[in-house]
């Protein structure tokens, strides 16, 4: 079952109806505003309340639908009867919540129709709260329980509530702000009307143009997108394929320090990648410096365009493609590998042949997100970008610009999910449906074949320098934290960590955390730690279904789950704000418009890899735990679970630094209640005051490496039975 039985779920559906409010509280839920029933006021009052007392009518089918469910939920007729009310009255029950929170707002009724068929409203309603979330989820699982029933999804009641879960979270949370967001396509532009003002913007000459062909004019943003975001996955996917074949294949001594230095870049603040870059091959930076007084060399300002921001892409993402492959080649069968060793195959021909092949899912799922993150990305090129524009950029001054069109940024909005859908086809054809399974349920002690001669010079040969570049721009970026005023004054100070991080005592003996950094830092830490995990559970769950199930919809529903990952922050964010300032859902300013807009951002990171890690297992080892008549949510729990460890970890650090890093998203999101670390951060730099954000930024990296050890030691390592002793790296290749 569901977490329990059908009637579980009535009772949360009816404790959502009759009891609980069913508005959000300002000052949230207590112990008196849990006794709603009897509320003098309608908006802390249950549904059932405001229809009794209050003459709330469009309440009373919610309340019909609570009743139809009831013989359904009690476990006395037949199942596939009951599957019939269950599905019944959980479909009237969810259309009968969305219709009167859609109906219904804050100055009476929303639509005409409404109040032409109606008369005038003379009252008004606020947004859902735990009331009506606690109705709509009971309401949504008596659904699936009733599918369940009636044989679909082989009749597992797990399979079908995960299913419906995920369904209604992608609905809520992505596709309904982003269908918000495309909608403003059909806004007239000026004198124009609809179909003109859409053509106008679709066929401008700024986003198609090719004079860079026959001039030295750039492209139009389309093309630079494009080009941009296909050099940076392929380079990045490449770097992340390097790394975690040297952290994993070879006896390099300082394979735990390069791990960490690999995913660096993933844990950096805003803006410091850019500054880092800036500072080295800037105009005035150390290698320009270097080159004019050796060789007299002017290289300009090369950093700004296509070159700066292609770099900066790779260094920021090649952490997410180290993240996805390191367990997909950690999952390799050793068997395998010393089978075609066996049969007298070279090592370059079992790497070439059985290991290589064996990666294609993390390398195909790498590709696809460092593409649709560099499509969405916002801050490299605004920093780097220049004269080269690319979508994210001409969509935040579109946003923000003095023009303030929406539709414009709509319609480009539109085209990077076409670019993305593409990408996604593309992926799910490369990797087709031939099988990648090494993981099964037999004893595997096998060593994992060392890499040959030349795969491990060419992985030394690309990875190393990277790696020191890594360290050098980190080097000059953070150094401003600890110099008076950079650029002028390079006296050694703390000062600029005692203005962000003092302590102070209080006449009582009281600690006080005096620095002005210390709010912004304790609630993004708070927001983080709740978002990471629902991230990473709702990720792998996903991940989970796509891989093992199949139904309708299930491609449909893989593409939707990258959704939010395909657009950028800035556009999420004016979506979000659209979608959730006014009721059903009215969250904007509150903590949880935050947290939504973490997990569901980061999102599809968590899932590609699940899918990677799950495609190299064989279903025979959750389908033995099922015959052996475990319920599928316990084969999940202690048989998949357990073997996706490098997945978990994977989404529980992604998700946590990008909660703690972001800025593109939540920069419109954040209120004076709930400030971000990274917007303090932008607020100090456009202030010009960079040693202070630099040491914020030092603080926040020391924090997310701790956060990052803390979870690799809660997660653990997976665990396969397989010998630890390293090969010999000499003999045949």
């Amino acid at each position: 079952m569901f977490f329990g039985s059908s009637f579980f779920f009535w009772v949360i559906a009816a404790l959502g109806t009759l009891i609980l409010p069913w508005h959000m509280q300002q000052d949230g839920v207590s112990i008196v505003t849990l006794m709603a029933l009897g509320a003098p006021d309608a908006e802390a009052a249950s549904a059932l309340w405001q229809a009794l007392n209050f003459g709330r009518f469009w309440f009373w089918p919610v309340i019909a639908a609570l009743v139809l469910a009831l013989p359904g939920a009690l476990p006395f007729a037949d199942a596939r009867l009951r599957g019939r009310v269950l599905i019944i009255a959980g479909s009237f029950g969810l259309l009968a919540i969305i219709a009167q929170g859609f109906a219904v707002g804050i100055q009476g009724w929303n639509y005409p129709f409404l109040e032409a068929a109606f008369g005038e409203l003379q009252d008004r309603q606020f947004g859902m709260g735990l009331g009506g979330a606690l109705g709509f989820i009971g309401f949504l699982v008596l659904l699936t329980d009733g599918l369940a029933l009636r044989g679909y999804f082989k009749g597992d009641r797990f399979i079908s509530g995960a299913v419906g879960v995920l369904i209604a979270c992608i609905v809520i949370f992505t596709a309904w702000p982003v269908s918000t967001i495309l909608a403003q396509i059909f806004t007239p532009q000026g004198d124009l009307g609809v179909a003109d003002a859409m053509a106008a913007r679709l066929f401008d000459r700024k986003i198609w143009g090719l004079a860079c062909v026959t001039s030295t004019v750039n492209c139009g943003v389309f093309w630079n997108t494009l080009v941009l975001a296909t050099s940076t996955a392929t380079a990045a996917t490449l770097l992340g394929l390097c790394f975690a074949l040297i952290v994993t294949r070879t006896s390099f001594p300082a394979r735990r320090a390069l791990r960490l230095l690999t995913v660096l870049p993933i844990i950096t603040p805003p803006f410091v990648i850019g500054l880092g870059l800036i500072l080295i091959f800037g105009r005035s930076g150390v290698v320009n410096q270097l080159a004019d007084n050796l060789f007299g060399l002017q290289l300009g300002r090369w950093i700004y365009g296509f070159n700066g921001v292609w770099l900066a892409q790779v260094f920021s993402f090649t952490p997410t493609a180290f993240l996805v492959l390191i367990g997909v080649v950690e999952g390799i069968s050793p068997a395998m590998e010393e089978a075609s060793s066996t049969l007298r195959a070279s090592r370059m021909r079992t790497f070439r042949a059985v290991s290589l092949p064996l990666m294609l899912p993390g390398i195909a799922n790498a590709w696809l997100v460092v593409f649709v993150e560099s499509l969405a990305d916002f801050g490299n090129p605004i920093v780097l970008g220049g004269s080269f524009g690319v979508l994210s950029t001409e969509i935040f001054f579109a946003v923000v610009g003095a023009q303030q069109d929406f539709g414009r940024a709509a319609v480009l909005a539109a085209i990077m999910l076409v670019i993305a859908l593409c990408a996604f086809m593309i992926q799910r054809a490369v990797v087709g449906s031939r099988s990648y399974v090494s993981l099964t349920g037999k004893g595997d002690v096998g060593l994992p074949t060392p890499l040959p001669t030349p795969v491990r010079r060419i992985a030394y040969a690309i990875a190393l320098p990277w790696a020191f570049l890594t360290i050098t721009v980190y080097t000059m970026a953070l150094a401003g934290g600890f110099v008076r005023v950079w650029g002028r004054d390079w006296t050694p100070t703390f000062s600029h960590f005692q203005r962000a991080f003092a302590l102070e005592w209080s006449p009582a003996g009281a600690l006080i955390f005096a620095g002005g950094a210390w709010h912004s830092l304790f609630t993004t830490i708070k927001l983080a730690a709740i978002a990471a995990p629902i991230t990473a559970a709702l990720g792998l769950l996903a991940a989970w279904v796509l891989s093992r199930q199949r139904f309708v919809g299930r491609t449909a529903l893989e593409f939707a789950l990258m959704l939010t990952f395909a657009v950028p922050g800035t556009v999420i964010g004016v979506a979000y704000i659209l979608t959730y300032n006014l009721p059903p859902l009215e969250i904007t300013g509150t903590a949880m418009i935050l947290i939504a807009c973490f997990v569901f951002r980061n999102l599809p990171v968590g899932v590609r890899s699940g899918v990677a890690a799950m495609s190299q297992l064989d279903k025979s080892l959750d389908e033995a735990a099922v015959t052996l008549r475990a319920s599928t949510f316990r084969s999940l729990r202690t048989v998949v679970l357990p073997l996706l460890k490098p997945a978990i970890v994977t989404a529980l650090v992604y998700a946590f630094v990008r909660a703690m890093t972001t800025v593109s998203a939540v920069i419109f999101l954040v209120s004076a209640q709930y400030e971000m670390a990274t917007v303090f951060i932008i607020n100090r730099v456009i202030n010009g005051d960079y040693g202070l954000a630099i040491a914020y930024c030092s603080a926040l990296i020391v924090l997310m490496m701790a956060a990052i050890g803390l979870i690799n030691l809660l997660v653990g390592s997976r665990r396969l039975g397989r010998r630890q002793a390293a090969a010999p790296i000499g003999g045949r290749a």
